[in-house]
């Protein structure tokens, strides 16, 4: 579910939002100005594209940065000229910055070798181990923060199709709201001094929530 705090960004492009949507809706390929109604499209395009994924890619895939630009692009694609490629804006959120714009290639060919080798495919023996993995797999990528708009998006996405690889149903994150989504966004700042604890509560409550909807 998309968050509802906006980022702020330095160095945006002028014609970074569409005309006549007052800086809510960014420029799209659909002419889009309500907010509302670009939500509606973005969710309805994710919820098909995880669809999709889930016959793309078998127990046995090993995840890249290549498949998750490739997510993004099937997500997105229809929408934005920018699908699947990395952001050349700065961001932050709350005053907290996310990684460098001209430091995303080299960040997520790191994440490539660092995380997404060694804990996909994921198929590890225990739950443990699973949430482990979910969790500071989603934790780096969120930090590194590679598109202009759909991380948070993307990241459940990968986490989604790692459960599915570990025998999971789909992750449920609907938990994360209220006072939960700020000790979400505490956990990734965590992250920052490779604490993944924070993450790792925060994925086994949502493992924990997914198991008991879908039993």
């Amino acid at each position: 579910m998309k968050q509802r705090d906006r980022y702020n960004t330095e160095g945006m492009v002028e014609a970074g939002y569409e005309p006549g949507s007052g800086k809510r809706v960014l420029k799209n390929l659909v002419s889009v100005k309500r907010k509302r109604e670009m939500d509606i499209l973005e969710f309805d395009a994710l919820a098909k594209t995880l669809e999709d994924s889930l016959h793309i890619y078998d127990m046995s895939h090993k995840f890249t940065s290549v498949d998750i630009c490739n997510l993004h692009k099937l997500w997105l694609g229809n929408l934005y000229t920018w699908a699947g490629s990395y952001r050349q804006v700065n961001m932050s959120k709350d005053g907290f910055p996310f990684a460098a714009a001209n430091l995303i290639p080299s960040l997520m060919k790191k994440f490539d070798k660092s995380q997404l080798e060694r804990f996909t495919p994921c198929n590890f023996s225990t739950q443990q181990e699973v949430i482990e993995a979910l969790a500071v797999v989603h934790n780096e990528f969120i930090l590194i923060h590679p598109f202009r708009e759909g991380n948070g998006r993307v990241g459940r996405l990968l986490a989604t199709l790692m459960a599915v690889q570990a025998g999971l149903p789909p992750l449920d994150f609907g938990g994360i709201q209220g006072k939960k989504k700020q000790g979400y966004f505490s956990a990734v700042q965590e992250g920052l001094a490779n604490n993944y604890l924070p993450m790792i509560e925060v994925f086994a409550a949502v493992v924990k929530r997914t198991l008991r909807i879908n039993h």
